[in-house]
Formats: structure tokens, sequence, C-alpha cells
């Protein structure tokens, strides 16, 4: 328990990977981790479509933002909701899912698997000694990542992961503190202590980027997250989702 907690606590994201693949047996390894995570309903409302073509990496790294790492690593898995294999379910067993399928519920239910199982999947790689990085960049363009990977109506690509044998070791990025994440029986609303946390956390997380770039980069997170979010991105999403079928009701 100890070395799973500390495994845990350590984790850091990997940008810069071994020019290493992953062999057939370690994939094998990190899906079935993936699938042993908790589904509702046992639905299993995910698919993982694993990248080993160069080419194809390649391009999702430009959609990504030209991220080299999408493209240079040991193996990359995309993570998608899936109800697709729902509606085949419903024609074969004769029975009328359409309504259930095109409901927002269910729609959630497709993000929240794919979410637990690439969780699952990023401990499983940590805890074999590699390195594991999250892209949401895929989402730039979903329609050029869905004719790449040909997934059908109902199934939506949500992000990838590149995975590999690490070549670098960043230092861990601070999280906001305890008491601004964890609350006990109901909601604090406390706004003075409220941001009072943010503050503090603003503090050290420039005290942060200051030590890890050399005094180039010094930004708050409040900061930081308030330009992020002021500069509207994505904003296709409804319109793409809707047109594939998902979250439609």
């Amino acid at each position: 328990m100890e070395n799973m907690v500390s495994l845990l606590l350590s984790h850091r994201s990997i940008r810069k990977f071994e020019d290493k693949s992953l062999t057939d047996e370690q994939i094998k390894i990190i899906v079935s981790c993936a699938q042993s995570a908790s589904s509702s309903s046992f639905v299993q409302a995910y698919s993982i479509i694993g990248i080993k073509d160069k080419q194809k990496k390649k391009k999702l790294a430009e959609i990504a933002g030209n991220q080299p790492y999408v493209a240079d690593n040991g193996h990359l898995f995309v993570f998608c909701a899936d109800l697709y294999r729902h509606e085949v379910i419903g024609r074969k067993e004769g029975k009328d899912v359409t309504s259930s399928i095109e409901s927002t519920e269910k729609f959630m239910v497709g993000l929240i698997d794919a979410a637990l199982a690439s969780q699952n999947a990023a401990i499983a790689a940590e805890s074999m000694g590699l390195g594991i990085c999250y892209i949401g960049g895929i989402r730039n363009n979903l329609e050029e990542v869905k004719k790449l990977l040909k997934t059908p109506d109902r199934v939506i690509p949500l992000f990838a992961m590149a995975v590999g044998y690490p070549n670098q070791s960043p230092d861990i990025k601070p999280r906001l503190p305890f008491e601004h994440i964890y609350h006990e029986d109901e909601y604090e609303q406390q706004n003075e202590e409220f941001e009072k946390h943010l503050t503090e956390y603003d503090a050290i997380v420039s005290a942060y980027y200051e030590e890890r770039t050399s005094g180039k980069r010094r930004d708050r997170w409040t900061e930081q997250i308030a330009a992020m979010l002021e500069n509207q991105t994505r904003m296709y999403m409804k319109e793409f989702i809707t047109k594939n079928k998902m979250d439609i009701r």
C-alpha cells in the first residue's frame, strides 16, 4: 500500500521519451488494467484505440498543436466515449435503445467510464516504470481525428495518452491546497477563506515556475487559468457531439 501511495503522489507528466516502443505484452497489460476500472452499471461505454502507425501519430501531433511527444513515444492510446456498440446491442436484442443512448446521462456515463479506464491505464503504466502524458489537444479538430481513426457515429475521441520510457525527470507540479479541494458534509463557500487559499497557492506556483525556468517565468496560477478561460477554445464541441448522435436529449 505504501508503495502504491508513493507512486500516486509522485506522478508527473512526461513529455520526452526514449526511442523505444512498448511491447505487445505491455500494451495488453495496460489495456487489461484499464478494463478493470469501475464502469457505471457495467455499461463499459468506452473504447481505446492504440496508435502504432508513425504517420498517424505525426498527424495527431499536428492536430494537438505540434506537440512532439504525441508523435515520439513508446505507444499512443486514444480514449473514446463509445455508445456505438450499444446501438449494435439494441439491434441484436431487438430493443429500441435510441432514446437512452442519445441522452445526456449516457453521454456522461461514456465520459466517466473513459476517464476511469484511462487513469487505471496511467497507474499501470507508471507502476511498470513508464511515463505518461494526457493529450487533450486532439480535441482541437475532432473531425480530422474522426476521419483519421475511422470512428463511427456515437464514438467520440476524448483525449490521448502518450506512454513510454521517460527521458526526463521533471519536478512534481504543486496541486491546490487540500483545504481548497476537500469539503466536509457540505460545500464550503466562505469567499474570504476561499480567496486566501488561492493567494497562498499562487505564491507556491509562481515560485515553482521561477525555479523551473531559472527566473524566466513567474506567473500565478489564477493569472494563468483566467487567461486560458478568457481565450475561448474548441467552441464547436456541442455541434460535433450532436452531429455524431450523442447527447441529443
